[in-house]
């Protein structure tokens, strides 16, 4: 497929994935207001930076859903997105860009090449070990700051349990366990040339855990131990909810992810090709009953992480900017 056809696709929902993902969290679980809804930011530009594919059209879908949001509530003067595999590029998303403060968010799962040297390399910031103040540069009459990715954000953590009490809500067949009667996987890639690929993961693991909500919770791995093959062994109930941790769905989440639970390969291939679901909600397998989510990129908690990070890097600005001994501005 070519590029620019990727990008028209990715805005439409296509079959397969709304019959696989999850669209809006149950009534209730958004919250009331964004964090940053005092004005401050009609004078602002936000660049949401996503990853994109040629070759999976979804990709970007969850870039463009969120930017469409955020530009539905006019918070920001501008909204604009830009890919590493799309258009339009990283590298020349600038030009259009004329709001005196510029911040960018960029929708990874973790810390790693792209958000530590890739996007930084393509924006003209350079990175710096041990500091922060390198996030933020002048460019012109402008002020650019280079926010943390979504997926490391606390909050994620509101979203990933979203995202597996809302796939339980909407196939409770035979009847929707408690969460005290499951066990909670959360799935990601996994990779030995990065590890922080695999800390973010597990830092949701370590936080849901303390919520006790869950009979238990594991982080589970494709390329690394322990592999989701293994959930089978792991889980210490018969109910199992996978979330897989990807900001979008593609071959991993379609394919990879339910031929690893036990679904024959060719089966998946079929439905996939046939645009039905390639996971059946709930699936019995090995004496377990199985609830497998779609992925965490189209939850719409996602907008209000992004907004967080942006509230950070402007406490971060207004620190920078005070006098040393000032002190911090009265609530009051």
């Amino acid at each position: 497929m070519e590029a620019g056809e990727a990008i028209r696709s990715s805005r439409r929902v296509s079959a397969r994935g709304l019959q696989l993902r999850s669209n809006l969290a149950p009534a209730g679980l958004l919250r009331s207001a964004s964090p940053v809804m005092n004005g401050s930011l009609k004078n602002a530009a936000l660049i949401l930076v996503g990853h994109g594919s040629t070759l999976n059209a979804e990709s970007s879908a969850p870039t463009y859903q969120h930017a469409d949001e955020l530009r539905r509530r006019q918070i920001f003067g501008q909204v604009r997105e830009c890919f590493w595999k799309l258009e339009p590029s990283i590298c020349g998303v600038l030009r259009g860009v004329f709001a005196p403060r510029v911040f960018v968010v960029p929708l990874f799962v973790s810390d790693g090449y792209f958000t530590e040297e890739v996007i930084p390399r393509e924006l003209g910031f350079t990175p710096q070990a041990g500091r922060r103040d390198w996030r933020t540069r002048r460019h012109g009459e402008q002020t650019i700051s280079y926010c943390e990715p979504v997926g490391t954000h606390d909050s994620m953590t509101d979203v990933l349990l979203a995202r597996a009490a809302d796939v339980v809500a909407r196939h409770p067949f035979p009847h929707a366990p408690r969460p005290s009667d499951v066990t909670l996987f959360i799935a990601g890639h996994g990779t030995g040339n990065n590890e922080n690929s695999r800390r973010a993961i597990e830092h949701q693991v370590e936080r849901i855990r303390l919520l006790r909500q869950y009979a238990d919770v594991h982080a589970v791995f494709m390329e690394e131990a322990p592999r989701i093959e293994k959930v089978y062994e792991l889980a210490s109930t018969r109910n199992i909810v996978m979330v897989p941790f990807f900001i979008s769905d593609g071959l991993h989440s379609y394919e990879d992810i339910p031929v690893m639970l036990g679904e024959p390969e060719r089966q998946v291939r079929q439905r996939y090709e046939a645009g039905q679901p390639t996971w059946r909600n709930p699936t019995e397998k090995n004496g377990k009953r199985v609830w497998y989510s779609a992925s965490i990129g189209h939850e719409p908690r996602l907008a209000e992480v992004i907004l967080e990070r942006v509230q950070e890097m402007e406490v971060l600005e207004t620190k920078a900017a005070r006098p040393p001994g000032a002190a911090a501005p009265s609530e009051n």
